[in-house]
């Protein structure tokens, strides 16, 4: 339950990437949640809240720390919901659980101090990286999630640095243009859940767009990723803003 005495915040990340390969993210973090976090009524993590997933059953402590402070954090008042990303796929109701997180559909909308806001991660809209979508498909079907947890847990984390060399070097010979939003999708989704505002990450390009759709003016707002930086979108009833901190 929401602490009433919080103030009227919002906040949104995405794309943070965690790893134990990079501390000084991880440290970021930690301190957005002991610092910043707290001030929250609710926090949305709009996917690739960790660089890889292979399953619910990696008990690492790494992984046992971050869902520890989120747990903290949900203790102190603030609820904490989670959508997944293209990275993070596979986290399930354990994980969540641990981590006193709440999972929502991959396309969701939410009351936003009165305003109708669509949320998502951000690659359904990508519509043009076709390799992409062609393995999304495939890796959102039941039978191919079924076949790849019953593997070993060693085998799956072998599995998955084997594609994020692939995937980091077919990513460095795309278009840029390729791998951003297609413009129709993003009004069709508008339209298609009568709103005029949508947030999202997974393009690691942060902006407020201004756009047109359902007939009226409208907004895209896309979150920052934590490569260089920590970033967050703070909501409140009269403000929207993009923010970031150092990281370390």
């Amino acid at each position: 339950m929401t602490d009433n005495n919080k103030s009227a915040v919002t906040y949104f990340i995405a794309d943070l990437h965690l790893t134990e390969s990079r501390p000084d993210i991880t440290a970021c973090f930690m301190k957005f949640i002991a610092n910043e976090a707290p001030k929250a009524e609710k926090l949305y993590i709009l996917g690739d809240f960790f660089e890889t997933w292979v399953g619910d059953d990696d008990d690492s402590p790494y992984l046992k720390t971050i869902a520890d402070a989120l747990t903290g954090l949900n203790k102190s008042g603030t609820e904490i919901y989670f959508i997944h990303g293209n990275r993070d796929f596979l986290i399930g109701k354990r994980y969540a659980k641990k981590a006193s997180m709440i999972l929502l559909p991959e396309i969701d909308t939410i009351d936003l101090y009165g305003q109708h806001v669509v949320i998502m991660h951000g690659d359904t809209l990508c519509t043009r990286d076709l390799d992409y979508q062609e393995f999304r498909k495939k890796s959102r079907s039941w039978w191919w999630q079924t076949m790849i947890k019953s593997l070993p847990l060693c085998v799956r984390k072998k599995i998955a640095a084997n594609y994020r060399k692939k995937s980091a070097a077919a990513t460095a010979i795309k278009k840029q243009e390729i791998m951003d939003v297609t413009e129709s999708e993003v009004i069709d989704c508008l339209e298609q859940y009568h709103s005029q505002l949508l947030i999202h990450g997974h393009t690691h390009r942060p902006a407020i767009h201004n756009i047109v759709a359902n007939n009226a003016k409208a907004q895209r707002i896309v979150l920052g990723d934590w490569y260089e930086q920590g970033a967050w979108l703070k909501v409140t009833p009269d403000s929207m803003e993009l923010l970031n901190q150092p990281l370390g």
